[in-house]
């Protein structure tokens, strides 16, 4: 490894799901303010090879990288805090680790020795975290300087056992001085008692301890704020000093973590352990735009509701992007965000008569809202409900944006209604169907799940200068997005519904495939097959969604007149950049009532829009990606 290299281990005790991922995005989001320059990997334990096959229900979100990686969602919070570019690689799994080991075993590269988890399974664990730690991930060729590292799971997992061991090995590889371990564990606060107690965390950083990891930092977090004779009893059990013992109770909103952590001086003490040399590199309004951006998010007041049709939401983190997408183009027009999500199998026909209670409830919240979003998904249940309320926005001139099968969803809803194809279906849906809008891409493998989709960043071509979504793009001629799909509109029938109204604005560079749908005479309503959401940012909000919440608070069309630009008592306050390798890495949390699902910070990462003009000054390169199951 590069001597000049730095590692930052975080740990978890306890229970699983405390926030590692935000904490380890925030550590990372305050070094880089400091002028470092910080790239992050995540480690899922589990044998998967990656996140592609998983059920929504399982790990939420399936996040899409640039080069066409399905990986867990942290990644996608570390791409939103840091403002980078992350890898395929940047996820590792117990599945990429076995299978390299295997494929070389099977080469022969082990000279017929005995193959076994120490060493050959560690060693393959340190050398794929020193190769992808020197990764550039910033946009240029500059090595980075420090490395976030994030270890899924709890602490005495067995199938984290080779991790950790490889990581006791690691710190004596790299150097004492060039690796500390922050460890995250629950601080509970039992009713009956009332009082904060500290031996889960004795425990868990006994343990920690037993396995040859000594923890520099304990991020202890609880619901309530924890006193200072807390503190002191876990620094005195656990063998740090008391100004390493981090505190961290509930916020309202995941971005209020990068101050939190820096009141208790984060920075300083991360900087005396690794001796990063910070202070003095220090900028004058340091963290500034964190501060604006949460005294904005507070003091919100003006309020937009958007209604999210989908099928997993009962489980908010599938949806983690696509809700970080509307929270950030929410707070870009000045917004307080009121997102309702409703299941899409609630407003079909058939609920009417088998559950007329959530289907009264469904509708009624349809009917009162701003603006309609309906994202990705797979599979057939649902399917009608997103039909049924693509319908509802088009006859009734509510704002509507369609994510994946949300565009699919929409060109079913118009060649039934407009066109009067009644049997009109896809593929996916019914095989056996006479009329399919919507088809099997050619290249798809039914044999075989994952990685066989459409994935990673590809580029869309604008074909007509009439079109809202591409001026909300800056008026480029072609935009790059992520994306995660298995099924297309029919190209056979795109004639008739552009000739009915339905216009395809964007296609593929071969002109094949419909990335980008506008209906005519409508505020706003549009889709498209990426996924605009992956490549959010807290201060560059995806330009679909931006739309999406303009045209909701009745804006759009005075924001179009203006060039893309806000009114001048609209416009965000505006600062310098905190330090030259800082981009936009900030977000807010809103107001949020999910169907049945308890209201839950998730961590997600989301779709950027950067106007980097190529050569010719027409290009405008963005990001998006899938949801955990999206079509």
């Amino acid at each position: 490894a590069s001597n000049s290299m730095k590692y930052i281990l975080v740990t978890g005790g306890v229970i699983s799901g405390i926030g590692k991922g935000v904490i380890a995005s925030s550590l990372g989001t305050i070094l880089k303010h400091c002028g470092l320059r910080v790239t992050s990997i995540k480690i899922d334990p589990y044998i998967n090879i990656d996140a592609g096959t998983f059920s929504p229900y399982e790990h939420g979100e399936v996040f899409v990288l640039d080069d066409g990686g399905e990986v867990d969602l942290d990644l996608g919070n570390y791409e939103r805090f840091l403002d980078v570019t992350l890898h395929r690689d940047n996820n590792i799994t117990t599945g990429k680790v076995y299978q390299s080991v295997i494929n070389k075993e099977r080469r022969g590269d082990y000279l017929g020795k005995t193959v076994q988890v120490v060493p050959h399974i560690t060693d393959a664990i340190q050398e794929w975290v020193e190769k992808v730690s020197q990764v550039p991930v910033d946009g240029d060729a500059s090595q980075p300087e420090l490395c976030i590292i994030e270890l899924g799971g709890t602490i005495g997992d067995i199938e984290g056992m080779p991790f950790v061991e490889a990581f006791r090995q690691f710190q004596f590889r790299v150097k004492r001085e060039n690796i500390c371990v922050v460890h995250v564990s629950l601080v509970p606060q039992p009713s009956a008692t009332g009082e904060h107690k500290t031996k889960p965390t004795q425990a868990s950083v006994r343990e920690l301890r037993g396995l040859g990891l000594s923890p520099d930092f304990i991020v202890c977090r609880s619901e309530k704020q924890i006193d200072e004779s807390v503190k002191n009893k876990i620094s005195n059990f656990c063998h740090v000093a008391p100004e390493q013992v981090i505190c961290l109770h509930d916020a309202k909103s995941i971005y209020s973590v990068p101050l939190m952590l820096e009141e208790q001086r984060i920075s300083h003490l991360l900087s005396d352990r690794l001796s990063l040399n910070i202070d003095a590199h220090r900028p004058r309004n340091f963290m500034k735009k964190w501060r604006d951006i949460s005294s904005k998010d507070e003091n919100l007041r003006t309020t937009v509701s958007i209604v999210l049709v989908g099928k997993y939401t009962q489980f908010q983190d599938s949806y983690a992007s696509v809700i970080k997408s509307l929270q950030h183009a929410a707070l870009g027009c000045n917004r307080k965000l009121i997102l309702m999500c409703v299941e899409a199998d609630d407003v079909e026909e058939s609920s009417k008569e088998t559950k007329p209670v959530k289907y009264h409830e469904a509708w009624q919240k349809v009917c009162k809202c701003d603006g309609i979003l309906v994202p990705g998904g797979f599979g057939q249940r649902g399917m009608e409900g997103k039909i049924a309320v693509c319908k509802w926005a088009r006859t009734t001139k509510t704002p509507l944006l369609g994510i994946c099968l949300g565009l699919q969803a929409a060109v079913i809803e118009f060649a039934r209604n407009v066109l009067g194809w009644k049997d009109a279906n896809s593929q996916e849906m019914h095989p056996e169907g006479t009329r399919h809008v919507v088809i099997e891409m050619p290249e798809h493998n039914p044999g075989q799940l994952g990685g066989t989709m459409r994935l990673g960043k590809r580029q869309t071509i604008f074909k007509t200068h009439q079109s809202k979504v591409r001026q909300l793009y800056g008026n480029v001629d072609y935009v790059e997005e992520r994306h995660r799909h298995r099924y297309e509109v029919n190209p056979k029938h795109v004639v008739d519904m552009e000739a009915a109204g339905m216009k395809f604005v964007g296609q593929d560079v071969d002109g094949e495939r419909m990335e980008i749908m506008e209906l005519d005479d409508h505020p706003f309503y549009a889709a498209c097959q990426y996924h605009p959401e992956y490549l959010t940012r807290p201060l560059k909000p995806s330009p679909p969604y931006l739309g999406l919440i303009l045209a909701a608070s009745k804006k759009l069309d005075q924001y179009l007149a203006r060039g893309c630009r806000m009114t001048p008592t609209e416009t965000p306050e505006s600062s310098d950049e905190d330090s030259p390798h800082m981009g936009n890495a900030m977000g807010r949390s809103d107001s949020i009532e999910c169907g049945t699902c308890s209201p839950k910070s998730s961590v997600s990462s989301a779709s950027t829009t950067s106007l980097t003009p190529s050569p010719k000054k027409h290009a405008l390169n963005t990001q998006s990606s899938e949801l955990p199951a999206t079509n």
